[in-house]
């Protein structure tokens, strides 16, 4: 595969998670970062630090914004639980035995 198509599928499939998760609402933020070490935030950082390595500046909402579909606070407003105290422990225990969230 040449790099031009494998950089064309990457794309595809970052498009779908994007899709994907926009469309299952009810996957929250703390339960991904306990089970993947990421979340949508952490997808929004990504894709503003891409983008200023190619010149293009993004401040933080606008980057997230494009993961969320909508502003981060609407999102908030509208989707996002309240942390348990289980769901604490539980990404406590996770960001110690790695480096949630970190790109590699």
């Amino acid at each position: 595969m040449d790099d031009s198509t494998r950089e064309q599928i990457e794309a595809a499939v970052f498009r779908w998670l994007v899709s994907h998760l926009r469309e299952r609402t009810g996957a929250q933020n703390i339960d991904m970062m306990i089970a993947a070490g990421f979340c949508r935030n952490c997808l929004g950082d990504w894709f503003r630090e891409a983008a200023a390595e190619r010149g293009v500046t993004l401040n933080k909402e606008d980057a997230r914004a494009e993961i969320y579909g909508m502003p981060q606070d609407e999102w908030k407003r509208r989707y996002q639980k309240e942390v348990t105290p289980e769901q604490q422990a539980a990404f406590t225990i996770a960001s110690g035995s790695e480096a949630a969230g970190r790109k590699k």
